[in-house]
């Protein structure tokens, strides 16, 4: 896939030149780092090949290491090509001369990785996964064997939306199994006065050990970024050091975290590489006498699939004392920083609860459509198409969002019809199955298909869990999707043709004319 001077990774929506990142990525990956990755993928699937076991924690862990802005530590990379023992080439290719073959080659991958992300969440609450594994070592035997074309590889990718959708329903088992069912919050985005941490990510049973740890420590906590919905669950909205939510989405890190006095816990992907600016006005305002680019080094933890160079790992032991240790030697805010609200917790028990409204509303016509606007988001500038989107969706819809895509609109004020909010958000990207859900009991209600239901999905993708959901979405047969801001670069013209004819996957275009055509 390369040379050790450069790279190729086309497998997040932001990929250079809407092709492939070839000497540096643009989500701050160096090129050794990519290549190290290239090992782990290569070492994975010549483990499946070879018919070798390889261990659900290991397996998983490894495929989450690749994904998109989880871990930059070469060191940590290092680790786990190790302990796959692998001698094998470091560069692997996906095509074999067929380029609609490869493209489903790398189609699979990039799902699979976002199914191990999921799956990976479920294991370390205590569930079962094996069923998972086993289809992962299963698809990666048939990228392996270089015969396979796409009459053999486009049912392991759709059968990957199977998996995608068990994985995901296992999931919101074990969140609510272990942290109770989600409900309808107002998080505030005031930060009191005090030391203080901000954790980022989707783990919420590591937000959890964090708030054991530091009951009673005079440290406040606050999410970031997915994190958000972690205050709609009762088994830890219970702590009142859980105070609000610090900041917006993950590639604003940079600009937000700059000049705060607080400890950072990253738990899974959605890390960005600091700049410069972040560098040289966290050292004058707090930590004088540190040299530029150990800042970020000094404030930031890591901890399980996630990784950055210099940065204190926190591992399997879950030891977050010396998070809360920096947080309180950096003090936080003298002053309270005033801050509006989100409201967040709408999973499919609290929006099920008004399923008899809802039908009636729909009924009478005061709903006419419901639109699922979701995903990931990412720093393109074509993204506001969908905070115009929300904005301009006629007085008659209600909105359903979740993902980190929700906080390009999450904050305005849609109104309501009858005293059910236009705006739901139903959690993070990992609850994709509550949308699902949601959409199965509308089904029965109304009694008709999935495609006849007056909803409309609009997806915003950025890297690998929203492959995996989409694979979930096609695998129920779900047709008229809008997909954005573009199509994925690993995609091959008749690959892409085939999902156009069969599911009439639609490109986004402005928001007055898709709105016309889903609501006209």
């Amino acid at each position: 896939m390369g040379t050790k001077s450069e790279m190729f990774c086309n497998q997040c929506e932001q990929t250079s030149r809407g092709i492939a990142c070839t000497y540096f990525s643009t989500c701050g990956k160096p090129s050794k780092t990519a290549n190290f990755q290239d090992i782990i993928t290569g070492s994975l699937i010549n483990l499946a090949k070879l018919g070798e076991e390889i261990p659900d924690k290991l397996l998983l862990e490894a495929m989450y290491a690749t994904c998109t802005n989880v871990n930059f530590s070469n060191d940590a990379l290092e680790k786990i090509i190790a302990r796959l023992d692998q001698p094998f080439s470091k560069y692997y290719s996906f095509n074999y001369g067929d380029e609609d073959a490869g493209s489903l080659r790398v189609f699979l991958m990039v799902g699979m990785r976002g199914v191990a992300a999921y799956a990976y969440h479920a294991l370390v609450l205590g569930f079962d996964v094996s069923g998972i594994t086993e289809f992962i070592r299963r698809g990666l035997a048939g990228i392996a064997r270089e015969r396979n074309g796409v009459k053999q590889l486009l049912p392991l990718v759709m059968e990957c939306g199977k998996v995608s959708l068990d994985a995901l329903e296992l999931l919101d088992q074990a969140n609510t199994t272990k942290f109770g069912d989600p409900a309808p919050v107002t998080v505030s985005r005031t930060i009191e006065p005090g030391p203080f941490i901000v954790v980022s990510g989707h783990d919420l049973n590591d937000l959890k050990l964090l708030l054991e740890q530091s009951e009673g420590k005079g440290v406040n906590v606050y999410t970031n970024g997915e994190m958000l919905p972690a205050h709609a669950y009762p088994e830890l909205k219970k702590y009142a050091h859980l105070k609000g939510n610090f900041g917006t989405v993950w590639y604003k890190q940079s600009q937000e975290f700059t000049g705060v006095p607080a400890a950072f816990l990253f738990t899974t992907n959605c890390l960005h590489k600091p700049d410069e600016k972040f560098s040289e006005k966290l050292i004058t305002g707090f930590l004088p006498g540190i040299r530029p680019g150990e800042e970020f080094q000094e404030c930031v933890f890591t901890t399980a699939a996630v990784g950055y160079p210099g940065v204190t790992h926190i591992d399997d032991d879950k030891d977050f004392s010396p998070v809360i240790a920096k947080a309180i030697e950096l003090g936080g805010f003298s002053e309270a920083q005033a801050g509006s609200t989100y409201t967040t917790g709408y999973g499919h028990n609290a929006v099920l609860a008004k399923a008899d409204a809802i039908v009636g509303a729909v009924k009478s016509g005061a709903i006419k459509r419901f639109l699922l606007v979701g995903g990931c988001d990412g720093s393109r500038s074509d993204r506001y198409y969908y905070t115009e989107f929300v904005k301009q969706a006629p007085s008659d819809t209600v909105i359903l969002t979740l993902g980190c895509g929700k906080y390009r609109f999450n904050d305005l004020d849609l109104g309501s019809i009858g005293d059910l909010p236009r705006l739901l958000d139903m959690g993070q990207c990992n609850d994709a199955y509550s949308a699902l859900k949601v959409a199965r009991a509308l089904t029965e209600a109304l009694g008709c298909e999935v495609n006849d239901l007056p909803l409309t999905i609009v997806l915003s993708w950025y890297e690998q869990k929203a492959v995996a959901v989409l694979l979930a979405l096609l695998h129920l047969g779900i047709k008229n999707i809008y997909l954005g801001p573009t199509w994925p670069a690993f995609l091959s013209a008749n690959i892409k043709k085939q999902l156009i004819d069969n599911y009439n996957l639609t490109m986004i275009s402005t928001p007055e004319e898709d709105l016309k055509k889903i609501c006209g």
